[in-house]
């Protein structure tokens, strides 16, 4: 690769508040505001507003269509034909 056209890739802590979680990984993404890990290190944080700890696909809460009554109300409406 060559030199200075690339941001710097390394450890950010990114933070969903809505769920208060937190996670460590690595990405070019950077932030004025900093926390101490609990490792003892200062990392750069970005906080977000959801991630999978909060998102309704991801925690069950999203909602579920009843396809069963769907398919049994259509067989109904227009007869099972087989």
């Amino acid at each position: 690769m060559r030199k200075g056209i690339h941001p710097e890739y390394g450890p950010v802590v990114f933070r969903d508040r809505a769920a208060n979680y937190a996670f460590l990984t690595r990405s070019t993404m950077t932030s004025e505001k900093t926390i101490e890990w609990e490792d003892g290190a200062t990392y750069p944080v970005v906080d977000v507003e959801i991630s999978d700890v909060s998102h309704p696909f991801y925690t069950g809460t999203a909602r579920v269509l009843d396809t069963a009554g769907r398919v049994e109300r259509f067989e109904r409406r227009y007869g099972k034909k087989g």
